[in-house]
């Protein structure tokens, strides 16, 4: 079996890190574009045209299902991946956890990047799966650049700050970027009121990682030998995981993968 994942950057490792634990003897393909990094501010027609390199990039390694791991890649590009690529290629999607998050009944926060608030997409995913809840849209200016770079003050700065922007009433958020997964516990105990039930966190790796392997007919099995390999693309380019990816204990899970070859 094997899985590819792609993002402009190490948003996808939540995705992998749940690939891995479901299916550990997987193969696994992570292909990320540091030439193009980052792609949230792109045009959608520039994103589109990176992201479909990157995803044929990944393509050419033959996995039997392809991720998109990035909110802002589902939103623009995935219609087009899934276009060139499928039915040889399933392609899935990420999209935010709002409809089991609203499931709860407390009031939501959507923490998102300022190009995903307020707009048009996650409107319509409210309006759709939110069911009645309250919910607040909260912009995440520079967390994401600031997990991709392990900057350990940024990341400190930006989540303070979002945290500022959250209704004291929240019981539920919802991760909508997957560069935000990487530092659940720390968004966590920003947003957490000491004499408040524990916070809920929904983020869609489990959920993403789960749909693929559904989309290729197969079962999780984490007590399968750990036997899968490693490959990474930058850019199209053979190479390995960028440093910060270590930061992280996701990243970190990964660095037991053999590398392929």
């Amino acid at each position: 079996m094997k899985i590819a994942l792609m993002d402009s950057g190490i948003g996808l490792l939540a995705a992998t890190a749940a690939v891995r634990r479901l299916r550990p003897d997987a193969d696994l393909i992570l292909s990320l574009d540091p030439d193009g990094m980052p792609w949230g501010p792109r045009t959608p027609e520039d994103l589109t045209r990176r992201a479909l390199a990157v995803a044929e990039a990944a393509a050419a390694h033959r996995p039997d299902a392809l991720i998109v791991g990035c909110n802002t890649a589902t939103v623009h590009a995935l219609p087009a991946l899934r276009a060139r690529l499928e039915p040889g290629v399933p392609i899935i999607g990420t999209v935010p956890a709002i409809k089991p998050a609203a499931a709860g009944g407390g009031p939501v926060a959507i923490w998102a990047t300022p190009a995903t608030t307020h707009s048009p997409y996650q409107r319509r995913l409210i309006e759709d799966f939110a069911d009645g809840a309250t919910v607040t849209e909260v912009p995440c200016p520079g967390l994401a650049d600031a997990v991709e770079h392990a900057d350990e003050t940024a990341i400190t700065e930006t989540v303070a700050a979002a945290a500022a922007l959250t209704p004291g009433d929240v019981t539920t958020i919802v991760l909508g970027c997957t560069h935000y997964e990487l530092v659940a516990e720390r968004i966590r105990a920003a947003v957490q009121r000491p004499d408040a039930p524990r916070l809920v966190l929904h983020g869609s790796a489990g959920a993403v990682a789960a749909q693929a392997l559904r989309r290729i007919g197969a079962r999780p099995d984490p007590g399968a030998p750990a036997e899968g390999t490693l490959t990474v693309l930058l850019s199209g380019r053979e190479g390995t995981l960028p440093p910060p990816a270590l930061a992280y204990d996701e990243g970190r899970l990964l660095r037991a993968v053999t590398p392929a070859g």
